[in-house]
């Protein structure tokens, strides 16, 4: 019987969660609904010195907002809790695995201090070494359990002496495994170091805690981003060591997210420097700073998630718009791509406005209604259906649209400056006496229009235009008539005087 697909979401909290990271999760949720197995949100908090206060809750609001739902793991609970690593950590849940790494010779205590390990790298730089790593070549010249008698070991255990466990990483032998997006991966053990897994305090780190949780949870499957690809040897010889190896994962290793323009990997700096959010919901640092997020934005979340599917992932069809469901139904991790993809603001905006333009006006109203209740719902819905086309955000329906619920109080100086004639001020005077014994609804309105100029052989631009301005105070926008008809008799008959009187041509000096 084939098992059950088990993937899981692992940040650290060590602060807001990057798109990268949203990507990541999306890719993890898709994939397990994909094949009907199970997403597990769990939290690796090994390095506490990093951890910063709120980022958890921030991570779980985020995914919430992105409909991105874990059905296992912190907030979803489960039968392989806890599911945040300090907390097994405190279960004893790593030593018995540390110990057993230790028994079997794969593994081994090291006292060295700090400056010790400084003059190590030192010393190897002065004798030209191409690494000054602590690895199978320095590890004999260093103070650890393999350098050392016993009895030296447990003294200096017993005596509280501080210590890491570092993995034996062995000599001369390929470390070989398959990752589902980039094919066979094969490193030579001399390339690797001997990294710590566990420290004096009893807290393991990434390494330790990341291959023995995802054995003790059964994960099927672990997709993570390409910088975690040269951990995975790393992983491949810890599973081997312990005895897990009929039970390891299968691996696939997500491309960076880059920069817009292609030079390397996109970051808070790129967003602040291109005016777009890199977080998906916005974060307020412990020390009060302030970065934005695509939820406050205006972004919809269905269209974030859209746009992320998209980085990295082809569905090899024409078509973009997909919602969840459909990409949970084309998701497939082999048509994931290898090399980096293209962070493009522009294209995250498009997805936005297709996903607004799908919205019904009466949806959009609601969005956009002031808490005071000042306008009624009747007369929000007519403005959504003539701004959605025009807007990429729900908020820019009020400000663009602005002239629909109050007078302009001026006038676009180009547009006038350019477009208002001499003969503007009569036309608009004559239109008035035109509007004022016509119906109000777009439509009679337009035929008004249209008789007036033909019968005073104009041509459409400068009277359409000197209206437009009189009625909106800018240059474009949607069918004026609508805005007439929207605005009503009264109003437009004001506007289009006040025109007359207070719109001017600058004076060229």
């Amino acid at each position: 019987m084939e098992k059950k697909v088990r993937v899981r979401f692992a940040p650290s909290p060590t602060g807001p969660l990057h798109i990268g990271g949203v990507r990541t999760a999306l890719y993890n949720y898709l994939f397990a609904k994909k094949h009907g197995g199970d997403f597990i949100l769990r939290v690796e908090d090994t390095d506490q010195t990093r951890y910063v206060k709120g980022a958890e809750d921030y991570i779980i609001e985020a995914l919430n907002w992105c409909g991105i739902t874990p059905n296992e793991g912190i907030g979803a609970g489960g039968e392989f809790g806890p599911y945040r690593q300090s907390e097994r950590k405190e279960q004893g849940t790593y030593k018995k695995y540390v110990d057993q790494l230790i028994a079997s010779g794969n593994a081994y205590y090291a006292f060295d201090t700090p400056s010790e390990l400084e003059e190590m790298r030192e010393r190897l730089k002065q004798t030209g070494s191409s690494s000054q790593s602590y690895d199978m070549n320095s590890r004999d010249t260093m103070k650890n359990s393999l350098t050392l008698s016993p009895e030296e070991v447990q003294h200096k255990i017993a005596a509280g002496e501080p210590y890491v466990v570092r993995v034996k990483i062995p000599r001369n032998e390929e470390v070989k495994f398959k990752d589902i997006i980039r094919g066979y991966v094969v490193v030579d053990s001399v390339n690797l170091d001997d990294k710590v897994l566990y420290k004096s305090d009893g807290m393991p780190t990434y390494h330790m805690a990341n291959v023995v949780d995802d054995y003790l949870m059964k994960i099927t499957h672990v997709i993570r981003g390409e910088e975690w690809l040269p951990s995975g040897p790393l992983h491949v010889l810890l599973y081997k060591f312990l005895g897990w190896e009929n039970e390891m994962p299968e691996f696939a290793h997500l491309p960076l997210i880059l920069k817009p323009n292609g030079n390397g990997k996109l970051s808070k700096r790129d967003g602040d420097a291109g005016g777009f959010p890199v977080f998906p919901i916005e974060w307020k640092s412990p020390e009060g700073e302030i970065s934005s997020g695509y939820r406050e934005s205006g972004y919809f979340p269905e269209a974030h998630i859209n746009m992320l599917a998209f980085l990295g992932w082809n569905p090899g069809t024409e078509q973009e718009i997909f919602s969840m469901e459909e990409l949970v139904e084309a998701f497939t991790l082999e048509r994931v791509g290898k090399s980096g993809a293209k962070f493009d603001p522009d294209k995250t905006k498009w997805f936005n406005e297709q996903y607004l333009r799908k919205k019904s006006n009466e949806e959009l109203a609601e969005l956009i209604k002031p808490a005071d209740g000042k306008y009624s719902a009747e007369l929000l819905t007519r403005v959504c259906g003539l701004m959605k086309e025009r807007v990429s955000f729900p908020k820019e329906i009020m400000e663009q649209g602005n002239y629909f619920f109050e007078a302009p109080k001026t006038y676009d100086q180009k547009t006038v400056n350019k477009k208002w004639k001499e003969n503007s001020p009569q036309i608009v005077a004559d239109l008035v006496t035109v509007f004022a014994n016509t119906e109000f609804t777009a439509e009679a309105l337009e035929t008004a229009f249209k008789a007036y100029v033909e019968e005073k052989e104009l041509g459409f631009g400068t009277p359409m235009i000197a209206i437009r301005l009189a009625i909106t105070g800018v240059g474009g926008g949607p069918s004026l008539f609508e805005i007439m008809e929207v605005i009503g008799k009264e109003e437009s008959i004001n506007r289009l005087k006040a025109g007359i009187k207070n719109i001017k041509k600058e004076e060229v000096a």
